[in-house]
């Protein structure tokens, strides 16, 4: 395997024949292993604050769309699912479905079912391969939206895609009010995703 700084995304050399599923099979347990154009990818598990803003952000997310919770439910949520889209295989942070389309979650290894929402937590080991392939991938399977939640710059950017092209609906920051498409009939403020103690609210009494 290529040699680079830690935490960098590392690219197998060149071979003959594509990686295949197998390849994803046989990764080290500890890394999380996508197969893009043909290459195999494998990065390690996300530092805290990356897993924090995934994590946080699902259970945002999930309470009201996943369960119903305070929300209109009609989704499933999902942390870090297996997508095998055609001959790609791509782990995103974070997917949904809506329920009208996925009418039963699948009792499998992977889904082959493009989702309707993804997104990407930025990494430095990760940003590169999120903004490039993994993106273009994404418009290629018709996911309608498709989100950007990067820890370090404290932001959160939300893409639609129409006519086959990404826009860019808006960037928020810091511990703006977040009310974005296809969640948009709840509000949460950005902040609960980060860890800095600035955006950390004491409990209600």
């Amino acid at each position: 395997m290529a040699k680079g700084k830690e935490g960098a995304t590392d690219l197998l050399p060149e071979r003959s024949t594509p990686a295949t599923y197998q390849d994803v099979l046989d990764a080290p347990p500890n890394m999380v292993a996508e197969v893009i154009g043909g290459s195999l990818y494998t990065h390690p598990r996300p530092a805290m604050p990356h897993a924090r803003a995934g994590s946080g952000l699902g259970a945002l997310i999930g309470g009201p769309f996943d369960y119903g919770r305070g929300g209109p439910g009609g989704w499933w949520i999902v942390d870090e699912p297996e997508l095998h889209l055609g001959d790609d295989i791509v782990v995103p942070d974070l997917a949904g479905w809506r329920r009208e389309r996925m009418r039963e979650f699948p009792d499998t290894a992977y889904c082959e079912l493009a989702p309707d929402w993804a997104c990407e937590v930025l990494s430095p080991s990760t940003r590169a391969l999120d903004r490039g392939a993994k993106q273009r991938i994404y418009a290629r399977e018709g996911v309608s939206h498709l989100w950007f939640v990067d820890p370090d710059a404290q932001t959160l950017e939300a893409f639609e895609l129409r006519e086959n092209r990404w826009v860019l609906l808006k960037t928020l920051a810091g511990d703006t009010p977040v009310s974005l498409p296809p969640f948009d009939s709840i509000s949460f403020p950005l902040g609960d995703l980060w860890t800095h103690p600035a955006a950390i609210r004491a409990p209600k009494s």
